[in-house]
């Protein structure tokens, strides 16, 4: 077995990888059943990844596609550092736009809203520290948690604030689900952090939907 999983992360996990060689490795794997396909596909090298994360993190959309089509591929997996695939996608993917149909689709197959076991941070709150627009967006089309805290409180809006991504905080401000009044475990608002941080014109934003 030991063998056929370092095999089947020189098929699947490697940035040449291609989606016909994973399908192929896959259908093969079909003949000792669904239950062993499940756990080749979701098995994890060292780092505590799968080649999910592996293919995300170098954006291959053909084998994403093949490995989130066994209909097995545990998308909420966590590696070591806390991570799903999701997570991944929302701070590495970049051309939105162009992989959006299968970024909606792995958004879908899991838990959007899963929280890192290390931070308790979202995809969503990774999105929005990171300033990443078209992923937010996505985010919440796909259901994500706006007002979601990690285990600081932080919410996304707090997170755009402090880093001032004043585009991050209009898309977050226009949900009707924005709760902008919520504090974190230190007392702190997205308000009261967007001025510390020297961000007024962010402060402005927030406190007009206050």
């Amino acid at each position: 077995l030991d063998l056929i999983r370092k095999d089947w992360f020189m098929t699947s996990g490697r940035k040449m990888s291609t989606g016909n060689d994973v399908r192929q490795a896959v259908n093969s794997m079909r003949n000792f059943g669904n239950h062993f396909v499940e756990n080749v596909v979701n098995t994890v090298d060292n780092d505590g990844n799968t080649t999910l994360h592996y293919a995300v993190s170098h954006a291959n959309a053909p084998v994403i596609e093949v490995l989130l089509d066994t209909g097995v591929c545990d998308v909420n997996k966590q590696n070591n550092a806390g991570y799903t695939s999701s997570m991944l996608a929302a701070l590495l993917v970049d051309d939105v736009q162009r992989h959006r149909p299968l970024l909606k689709k792995l958004f879908d197959s899991g838990d959007i809203n899963a929280a890192s076991e290390r931070s308790g941070q979202t995809a969503l709150m990774l999105a929005s520290s990171h300033g990443r627009e078209d992923m937010v967006s996505l985010l919440l089309e796909c259901q994500a948690d706006i007002n979601m805290q990690d285990e600081d409180g932080s919410t996304a809006l707090m997170c755009a604030s402090e880093h001032g991504h004043i585009n991050i905080i209009k898309i977050l401000l226009a949900s009707p689900l924005c709760n902008s009044s919520l504090s974190d475990v230190d007392g702190s608002t997205a308000l009261s952090i967007a001025m510390e941080e020297g961000h007024q014109d962010i402060g402005v934003l927030i406190y007009a939907h206050v």
